[in-house]
């Protein structure tokens, strides 16, 4: 392996540093966010194996400023430069710690020690370059959701459409639902969440992955107590029918990844096919919705 990486920094002074989330990820490469508060500044780095990866991830970025502007983002100066990958090991660690998601589930960076209370589910995650941390809103309302609902009559089974990291079906697995699964239509995304479940102590059997995007995965799906669906809004309304189809009658649908002025819209669009919302949440730039379809 080299002891280079070569990296591609975005410069973000936008003011809505958390929308770049969405966007960056959607690409497909490795990346790593660092947000200065007090400065109102955030700093978005991709990270490749050789100098003509960065290069040419340069300039497909320019080439999608002016997407992302028409969408309401609006990313500064990109640059190229190189780090000792040892480095990068040791800094990006100082930018996570112990999270507190509800009283009762806790998300721990697997290098720091912590001492659970014994009613706390603790689900161990290597953040890494690896997107659904948990730090993002979306991932954090889904949490909370599906820690809320885990012990209810009949909350078995759970559905994670654009699984990630993993982190949801982690956390449902340990608080409970079985059985639990969870599918991406980015094959490294589906890697990562397996090896994330094997450092919780999961197996194959316990959690299963599979790559599949959302019409793939709907040809051979049941029904499920419990859907999270952390995908962009747009996507959500497309597949509405489909998303629906995946909750069985009574059960309920977390919906997330959505922005707050597109948010009335989708509610409308998933009640007029017999979805109640019963709970949403905003914060940032981001709403998400809990929902229970009709009996």
């Amino acid at each position: 392996m080299n002891d280079i990486l070569y990296c591609c920094k975005i410069t973000d002074n936008s003011g809505t540093p958390d929308l770049a989330d969405e966007f960056l990820n959607a690409l497909g490469w490795d990346f790593s966010s660092w947000d200065d508060r007090e400065a109102d500044i955030a700093f978005h780095t991709f990270y490749f194996d050789t100098p003509e990866e960065a290069d040419s991830a340069r300039i497909k970025i320019e080439e999608q400023r002016q997407l992302w502007t028409e969408c309401g983002w609006y990313p500064g100066a990109v640059d190229c430069f190189e780090m000792k990958r040892e480095d990068w090991a040791e800094v990006w660690k100082k930018f996570f710690d112990i999270q507190h998601v509800t009283d009762r589930l806790v998300i721990r960076p697997s290098w720091l020690k912590y001492e659970p209370k014994p009613e706390q589910v603790v689900v161990d995650l290597d953040p890494g370059m690896s997107f659904g941390t948990g730090k993002h809103a979306t991932t954090s309302f889904c949490l909370r959701m599906i820690d809320r609902l885990a012990g209810m009559p009949n909350m078995n089974s759970f559905l994670d459409a654009g699984c990630g990291s993993g982190i949801l079906s982690i956390a449902a697995k340990k608080l409970g639902y079985n059985p639990v699964i969870g599918f991406d239509n980015d094959p490294e995304a589906v890697r990562i969440a397996i090896e994330n479940a094997g450092k919780n102590g999961f197996v194959q059997t316990d959690i299963e992955f599979e790559t599949a995007d959302l019409t793939q995965f709907g040809r051979h799906c049941g029904i499920y107590d419990l859907v999270a669906a952390n995908i962009l809004g747009r996507v959500l309304s497309a597949h509405r029918e489909l998303i629906s189809g995946w909750v069985r009658p009574g059960g309920y649908l977390i919906l997330a990844g959505i922005l707050h002025e597109e948010f009335p819209e989708l509610q409308s669009e998933f009640e007029e096919i017999g979805l109640k919302m019963e709970y949403c949440q905003s914060e940032k730039e981001w709403t998400g919705g809990m929902f229970r379809k009709d009996d």
